[in-house]
This record gives C-alpha cells, structure tokens and sequence, in this order.
C-alpha cells in the first residue's frame, strides 16, 4: 500500500523471543503480525544466537519492514543472564543493519508508559491495552508476543506520528485520558 511504513518490533530473548509488525498509514496502525520464536529446546547458545538472526532475516524478506525497533536489555542481578540478553539483541540489530533497517532502542518501562499510561505496568497489563488498541481477537502464544508488538507500537508513538496537541484546540495533552478524551474515536471501548 502507498504510504504504508512496517515496523518490525523486537522482545529479545534466548528463550524465547517475540515480534509483532505493525503497518502504519499516516495516523492509522494495525497489526500484521506477532508471534515467538522458542529456543528453549536449543542447548547451544550460540546456536541459539544463529537461530534468531536467520529467523529475523525471514521475517525482513517476508514483511519489508522499514524499522526496526527493539527492547534494550534491563539491568538485573544476573550478569550472565544480562549477557545472553544483550547478545540476543545485538544478533536481533545485526540482521537489521544487515538489510539496512534503522534500528531504534526503548527500555522496558519507556515500552510500557507508551502502551499503557504507565511505567511500571504489567506484561498482562500491556497485552489488554494492545488488544483494546489493536483490536486483537487472537489469543497470543504467550505474553513475549504481545511483548513484541508492544515495542512496535512504542515506537510508532515515540516517532512523533501520533499529535501531541489537538492542532484546532491548541492544547497539549497531559496523558492517556486527555488524548482519548479529544480523539474518542481513537480507541474502541467495548
């Protein structure tokens, strides 16, 4: 479709990782696409590794996205667990850079606050705002996959698509209850 952007959102992990892809036109997004990647059954780490650079090069030939977006790793207790996360990330950059995808980097709690309002919020919180947002009627595999959409759609708000003020108003908006309040067709209450 003319006009058309598709974001390609990542939630690293050597476990199991999730994507979503979002096609966005001017104002308007839907979702394409989410789902996992398991590795668990993988013992090799490295083969792990490899798994996911393959499997993110198909999803780049299948859906051509035009951005890459991806959760940065959070800094936690475990280093080593920090270390595999941060190297499933960069295997997730580098088949981007490979295709010549800008790649975009949020933190979780940036991810969170854009989906919900909130920084601290759930994973099951962020999955019930993205199926009000998105309209989503499938069940996902597990929450990694709304995870996955969920960085998408960050970014898609980060990139300055959606106003910031009601250009005829003038006024900015405070938060979530301020833009629904002016955009009540923007999100479906049901």
């Amino acid at each position: 479709m003319k006009g058309e952007r598709i974001i390609l959102g990542i939630d690293p992990g050597t476990n199991i990782m999730g994507y979503g892809i979002l096609a966005v036109t001017g104002t308007q997004y839907r979702m394409v696409a989410m789902g996992v990647l398991k590795l668990n059954k993988y013992k090799d780490h490295f083969l792990r590794l490899r798994i996911i650079f393959d499997r993110l090069i198909a999803l780049i030939e299948e859906f051509h996205p035009d951005e890459l977006a991806v959760e940065a790793p959070f800094f936690g207790k475990n280093v080593q667990s920090m270390l595999k996360l941060g190297r499933a990330q960069g295997v997730a950059m580098a088949a981007a850079l490979s295709r010549s995808l800008p790649v975009f980097e949020y933190s979780p709690r940036k991810i969170k606050q854009s989906i919900t309002g909130k920084g601290s919020a759930s994973k099951e919180q962020v999955a019930q705002m993205l199926t009000r947002l998105l309209r989503i009627t499938t069940e996902p595999e597990t929450l990694d996959a709304t995870d996955g959409v969920a960085v998408a759609l960050c970014h898609y708000f980060q990139s300055g698509a959606v106003p910031s003020s009601n250009p005829s108003s003038g006024k900015k908006f405070s938060g979530w209850k301020a833009f629904l309040a002016e955009n009540p067709g923007r999100l479906d209450k049901s």
